[in-house]
């Protein structure tokens, strides 16, 4: 299980890091050419904090776990980009983007599968 959780984390870092570093440094014209398409209907400080979650988050499923310092919070960026993509979810519905659910299923149900499985392995103290 062990195995199973640090893939889908190493997983999970890789497409939230991705997503998060273009967020927070691409223009918004570019990253409307890459497919994100509601970027320049939204204010851009939105289009940065968004990258910067998704980038946090990816950090937070690896390096506490990782290092085994304050490894609580692996479970907690696990429930961090839950949230994101419940709330990805919500905004794509409110546009009648049906076609972006899947992936945010897909990552929203990989995350809480890692907030569950490190939150059961996490030490109370």
């Amino acid at each position: 299980m062990n195995i199973l959780l640090w893939l889908v984390q190493i997983l999970l870092a890789a497409a939230f890091g991705m997503a998060g570093v273009m967020k927070a440094t691409q223009p918004v014209d570019v990253l409307a050419a890459n497919g994100i398409a509601w970027a320049p209907q939204v204010p851009l400080a939105l289009v940065r904090f968004i990258g910067i979650s998704e980038l946090l988050g990816a950090v937070g499923l690896i390096l506490p776990a990782l290092t085994k310092i304050k490894p609580f919070l692996t479970p907690l960026a696990a429930l961090g980009l839950l949230t994101v993509m419940i709330l990805a979810m919500g905004f794509h519905v409110s546009r009648g983007e049906a076609g972006a659910l899947p992936i945010n299923i897909v990552l929203g149900g990989l995350a809480a599968f890692v907030a569950w499985g490190r939150a059961s392995r996490v030490p109370v103290r």
